[in-house]
């Protein structure tokens, strides 16, 4: 029989090692960003690039301006820069002449904190569309502008992170975690929370978002007191129509439960 001081050493050296060739716990807010971001575990995949999954996993949105009638009219299409797949086209004809929330889309399923990864291309100077953060919160994407209302902007809040954008005909990526706004009998008491990587870049960290611009037309609680009065209502990723070819492809979705204000990754 060995000495009982040797038996604990050698538990202790193998604990020691086992902790050293371990893998480190992944942050379930941190995955792989950038174009052609693989889908993480527990994400569900809203666009592969399919007609059957954009009927099936998206509608148009229900607001007051809206003209469109399903199934989407959104075109469906090769990918331009000869990449295998389809991509889907915003250029629906109910949303001509920059008619927002005519014929948006938005998920069917709804959220709160989410892990979200969007691509998109613009093949023409100033197309315009926009990514609705639970159908509230508009992430720019306008090629032109260098704004607080331009590509990469918490619309109307934060800067533009323009030099981050790729340019014309080329895809970029939108990845972002965003943690919903917080509420107390039936009162908000903590404002919703995004970080943003543009292109694998960070460019907005826990940027607290104050309220839903564009009106009534332009996502949930839009018409409520200017879009300043948010509610508890939950809200899918809705994308923007407004007459332009504005292209998106490989959209997924993670849903999270962020208990802390801190959406950095």
């Amino acid at each position: 029989m060995r000495p009982l001081h040797l038996l604990l050493l050698a538990e202790c050296v193998l604990g020691f090692s086992a902790a050293l060739i371990a893998p480190p716990k992944k942050d379930p807010k941190k995955e792989a960003v950038g174009v052609g971001a693989k889908v993480p575990q527990g994400a569900e995949v809203f666009f592969d690039g399919s007609r059957a999954m954009l009927d099936q996993k998206w509608t148009y949105w229900k607001g007051p301006r809206l003209a469109a009638t399903l199934p989407i009219k959104w075109p469906v299409q090769p990918d331009p820069t000869g990449a295998p797949g389809l991509v889907v086209n915003t250029n629906d004809p109910a949303g001509a002449g920059g008619k927002y929330g005519a014929a948006d889309i938005v998920t069917k399923k709804e959220f709160k904190d989410a892990r979200i990864h969007v691509e998109f291309l613009i093949p023409d100077k100033g197309g315009n569309s926009g990514v609705y953060l639970q159908c509230r919160y508009e992430i720019q994407v306008l090629d032109g502008d260098t704004t607080k209302h331009g590509m990469g902007a918490i619309i109307n809040e934060s800067p533009s992170p323009y030099a981050a954008y790729n340019g014309l005909g080329k895809w970029n990526a939108y990845d972002v975690v965003f943690r919903a706004a917080r509420f107390k009998d039936g009162k908000r008491v903590e404002k919703a929370l995004a970080t943003l990587y543009f292109n694998g870049k960070k460019v907005h960290t826990n940027f607290p978002i104050n309220q839903v611009w564009g009106g009534a037309f332009s996502g949930i609680d839009g018409g409520n007191d200017d879009g300043k009065n948010i509610t508890d209502t939950p809200g899918g990723l809705k994308l923007q129509a407004e007459g332009h070819n504005v292209l998106y492809r490989n959209i997924w979705i993670k849903p999270l439960n962020l208990k802390e204000a801190n959406t950095d990754f």
